[in-house]
């Protein structure tokens, strides 16, 4: 069945005096102009405010009780509509502003929602996850290679049994550089040279070879590119990433592929002596050794796996992903030469890589300058 929506007496009275309104009184509402038809159900409003005045009564704003229409004073009809556009205008610039304020104060996406809101590309901090290239380019390895290279650099150290070839990510502007334990262990002196050519002598502050992590200072450094610290946490298997390092001394040398695993446990030496030299260092996946003999002295963490070409110097270089965020320290790679002969050692597509929360954590106790 179908019915007219129309409560009883809804538009019987539009006056509220519970009478009908005679028909001199619309002709006078009309003011001698031409009346027009007029739907019964649902005529037109009036076409000013009423002119009752107000009345109080016992109901919420001086309204009759019981649900009865409340009468308010007549409104000058151009008073009313300034009133009315003022609130309208007020209203999506308050909802802006609103929508802006909580933008800032929520983590995680903080900067992309103010790129979103500003049209800006900005650095991020070293917590939170950013867009370090621009929202339009996200994903082009020639953006991201643009933008991260510079804040990647090669690290030479020189050994007591040679020299040992790798990279690192720098942290801070005035020359605060992670890499991996195994870069630098042992090592009598340390130089670095970043993408631009400028060389630097550098000094461990601080290591961890449970996580394989250093920290390093350059010396008389200033106004370096800090890389965006991202968040691996976030990272899913498939995601695109890119690899920046220095393989057998090439700096600079960007690669690109995927995740193609996460949360692998590989084990490395603590061992300074146990050093391949090259960047390399031995490790264990599966039960099996890779690239030499790890020793007697272990340790082992979850790893980012990727098919992103790594080959001996990429070790403490920076694993990027697809907005330019650094997520993890590249650290090992499976060789396919000889246990005994990992200098002749080429990628396979199966590459490993600190996650970088895991050295955002550790952050602090190598800046205390802890040597373990």
């Amino acid at each position: 069945m179908s019915e007219s929506i129309r409560r009883s007496g809804e538009y019987e009275h539009p006056q509220g005096d519970g009478k009908a309104p005679a028909a001199d009184s619309v002709q006078s509402a009309d003011q001698g102009q031409a009346s027009a038809p007029v739907n019964p159900e649902w005529p037109p409003p009036p076409p000013y405010a009423p002119a009752q005045p107000f009345a109080a009564g016992s109901g919420a704003y001086g309204g009759q009780g019981g649900g009865g229409t409340a009468a308010f004073p007549a409104v000058p009809a151009g008073a009313a509509h300034a009133s009315a556009s003022r609130k309208r205008a007020r209203g999506p610039l308050a909802l802006l502003a609103a929508v802006a304020i909580a933008s800032a104060v929520v983590g995680g996406g903080t900067a992309f929602a103010f790129q979103e809101l500003t049209g800006t590309d900005t650095v991020a901090s070293s917590s939170t996850t950013t867009n370090v290239v621009a929202s339009s380019q996200r994903g082009s390895i020639a953006a991201i290679a643009k933008a991260v290279t510079p804040s990647v650099v090669e690290i030479n150290a020189t050994l007591d049994n040679g020299t040992s070839t790798g990279s690192g990510v720098i942290v801070t502007g005035d020359g605060e550089v992670v890499t991996n334990n195994h870069v630098i262990a042992g090592a009598s002196s340390i130089k670095v040279r970043t993408s631009d050519g400028t060389s630097y002598t550098a000094q461990v502050v601080g290591t961890d070879s449970s996580k394989d992590l250093a920290l390093i200072k350059l010396r008389d450094a200033s106004g370096l590119k800090a890389a965006a610290l991202g968040n691996s946490d976030g990272l899913t298997v498939g995601d695109q990433v890119v690899a920046i390092g220095s393989p057998e001394g090439l700096t600079g040398t960007v690669t690109s592929g995927i995740v193609s695993a996460l949360h692998r446990n590989v084990t490395v030496s603590t061992n300074e002596n146990q050093g391949q030299g090259d960047g390399g260092w031995p490790f264990q996946f599966g039960g099996r050794q890779f690239n030499g003999d790890t020793g007697s002295s272990t340790t082992t963490y979850q790893a980012i796996q990727t098919d992103a070409s790594l080959n001996p110097g990429n070790s403490g270089g920076a694993l990027i992903d697809a907005s330019g965020n650094v997520v993890g320290i590249s650290s090992a790679m499976y060789s396919a030469a000889s246990a005994s002969d990992s200098s002749n050692a080429g990628s396979v597509g199966l590459g490993f890589a600190i996650p970088i929360n895991t050295v955002k954590s550790d952050l602090a106790t190598l800046r205390s300058g802890s040597q373990s």
